[in-house]
């Protein structure tokens, strides 16, 4: 049989019939063949997103001064590796050393201040509580003397009373025994009385005279008692005057508290600002040693030893490489299936080597709307321009721990979008 089938391929091969047959044949099983192959890469092709715009992005962590001060030492070069921590440049700190010891002296002085004003406190409480109960009891010392003088003055004026009455009785009584001595007189001359019955009315009659000279001291007594009462009455208001004044002043006791307590306030206040200026000194005398804040290669170096720096001025860039992504630029077309979490082949032109990674995220909007100057549309002159998003794709973890990766390399990311 197969013997057969062969004479008779053999037959129309040999005629010119089966030759044409047999090429229209083989080109149609290529044209078969080109078509599979076409329809294989068209199929690979619509499975990716691809761009040659994109690099390898990182942070920049510059280095800049504190404070103010000298350079007195320079640890690191341009290109160096260093670590997070170590020193990369050292001010004098001279100035800074002062005014660390100034804020604490001030400190010092400021807790001292602060104890003598809380003394004060309890010391103004118990002194201006005595002092208004010492000053009640004056007052009502006070009171009461006058109270005593006035009735010392009443009596003098009763004494006074009765004096005078006491004179007009001795005046009463002195002419009558005057009288009678002078009538006497003329009895005895006529003889018509004794002797000493005339002896005995003159006798009564001095004393008369006597008792009203008596009676009218007396009433001069009196007068001069009256007077100093009268003044011990005007001195026992007045010190009832001054009790009161005493006691209004004493009553401003929880005032000249509460000022105490208030200036006690304040030395505590004193001594927070005195510890914040203190702390502040010290930090400024940590700052005077520059560490790095992260761990890479340093680059743009701009200081020397003896430079004068500034507040804010930057020395140097640290460009850590533990921390490196893609940014890659897609033109808008290519983002219809694109989300995060798609796997990301990225080619190196640097290298001979294909890292993986995943879409992160997607910009919220175009280059051109983050540029300085953004395009306006509105001009009447618009040519419609395929705008480029930038995508964020991370790099797997393990990616790039020889770190030869660099920021700024081009690279060329593919997106499996199906």
């Amino acid at each position: 049989m197969a013997e057969t089938v062969d004479r008779e391929i053999h037959s129309v091969v040999r005629t010119g019939k089966g030759r044409k047959t047999l090429g229209r044949v083989l080109g149609l099983l290529v044209l078969i063949a080109l078509a599979g192959g076409g329809y294989r890469i068209w199929a690979e092709l619509a499975r990716v997103e691809s761009t040659d715009d994109a690099q390898i992005d990182g942070s920049i962590n510059p280095v800049s001064a504190r404070i103010a001060g000298q350079v007195v030492k320079v640890l690191v070069e341009d290109q160096q590796y260093v670590k997070a921590g170590d020193l990369l440049v050292e001010l004098d700190r001279g100035d800074y050393e002062v005014a660390v010891a100034r804020a604490r002296a001030d400190l010092a002085e400021a807790v001292a201040n602060l104890e003598s004003q809380r003394t004060d406190v309890p010391i103004t409480s118990v002194t201006t509580a005595s002092v208004l109960s010492g000053a009640r009891s004056s007052h009502e010392d006070a009171a009461a003397g006058v109270g005593w003088s006035e009735q010392q003055l009443g009596s003098a004026r009763a004494r006074l009373v009765t004096a005078q009455a006491n004179v007009r009785a001795a005046e009463a009584n002195y002419t009558k025994a005057s009288q009678d001595a002078e009538r006497y007189k003329t009895l005895v001359a006529k003889d018509e009385i004794s002797r000493q019955q005339y002896d005995q009315a003159v006798a009564t009659a001095e004393a008369a005279r006597a008792t009203l000279d008596a009676q009218k001291a007396m009433v001069g007594e009196a007068q001069q008692n009256i007077s100093v009462a009268e003044m011990a009455v005007e001195q026992a208001r007045t010190k009832v005057a001054q009790a009161d004044a005493t006691v209004q002043s004493a009553m401003t006791g929880p005032q000249q508290v509460r000022v105490s307590e208030a200036r006690a306030q304040s030395a505590a206040a004193k001594v927070a600002q005195q510890r914040a200026q203190l702390a502040q000194a010290e930090l400024n005398l940590k700052y005077g040693v520059i560490a790095a804040p992260v761990s890479g290669i340093v680059g743009k170096k701009s200081v020397e030893i003896g430079q004068n720096v500034s507040v804010g001025q930057q020395l140097m860039a640290i460009v850590p490489l533990d921390d490196l992504w893609v940014t890659a630029n897609f033109k808008e077309t290519q983002l219809r299936s694109m989300k995060p979490g798609q796997t990301v082949k990225v080619k190196v032109d640097a290298f001979d080597h294909e890292y993986r990674g995943k879409v992160e995220r997607i910009a919220g909007a175009s280059g051109a709307r983050f540029s300085l100057l953004p395009p306006e549309n509105a001009t009447g002159n618009y040519v419609k321009v395929v705008q480029r998003i930038p995508v964020r794709i991370a790099l797997d973890a393990g990616q790039n721990s020889d770190h030869i990766l660099r920021p700024g390399m081009s690279v060329v990311p593919t997106v499996q979008v199906r």
